[in-house]
């Protein structure tokens, strides 16, 4: 009896390595999306969106079987100048409502090193859905020191062109090109 249960052991400890992906849930207060386009070239504009909501399933043992889920509403944006944000949410640009939201969604993520992928997924941004690929970095993973739950933070970085979210006003004065810079935390859902 006891060889048949150390047999069952031993076949079902190949299995027990497979780990899940486990569910994070973004820290509002510690996540952003920082963008930038130039201006006529005499500057470098910068604008963000901060306090958004979104969960990730994070498998640690395939980052490749992992997923990521983000929203947050166009009016969130912060321009720094309300004049600006102003002109941004009129119907020259998002003409947004209350309600409108961006979201990202992932489709596929590629491993591309050590703590590195390339997250394809579909980004919704004034109505439009396009695919967007973001360079995605993992910068920490483990305990929060104060929060004493298991904590992950990532960067990632992407390109997009405005006009192909119907944004494209004054192009190619104002850069059609966005540069976007992603930071997040989330903590493990518990």
């Amino acid at each position: 009896m006891k060889k048949t249960l150390l047999a069952a052991a031993l076949a079902a400890a190949p299995f027990a390595a497979f780990a899940e992906p486990e569910a994070y849930v973004l820290d509002a207060s510690h996540s952003q999306v920082l963008f930038a386009y130039d201006h006529l070239g005499y500057s470098t504009t910068w604008g963000l969106f901060a306090g958004f909501d979104g969960e990730i399933s994070f498998d640690q043992a395939d980052p490749a079987n992992s997923s990521v889920r983000v929203s947050f509403p166009v009016r969130s944006m912060f321009t720094g100048w309300e004049a600006r944000f102003e002109h941004f949410m009129s119907d020259a640009f998002f003409g947004a409502d209350e309600d409108d939201m961006v979201t990202f969604t992932s489709t596929a993520i590629e491993v591309t090193g050590e703590g590195t992928a390339n997250i394809t997924g579909d980004l919704t941004l004034n109505d439009v859905t396009k695919p967007v690929t973001l360079a995605a970095s993992l910068n920490q993973l483990g305990d929060h020191p104060m929060e004493n739950k298991p904590w992950a933070g990532f960067d990632a970085t992407t390109t997009i062109l405005r006009s192909d979210f119907n944004l494209g006003e004054f192009a190619p004065f104002i850069s059609d090109e966005v540069d976007i810079q992603i930071s997040i935390e989330a903590f493990k859902a518990m």
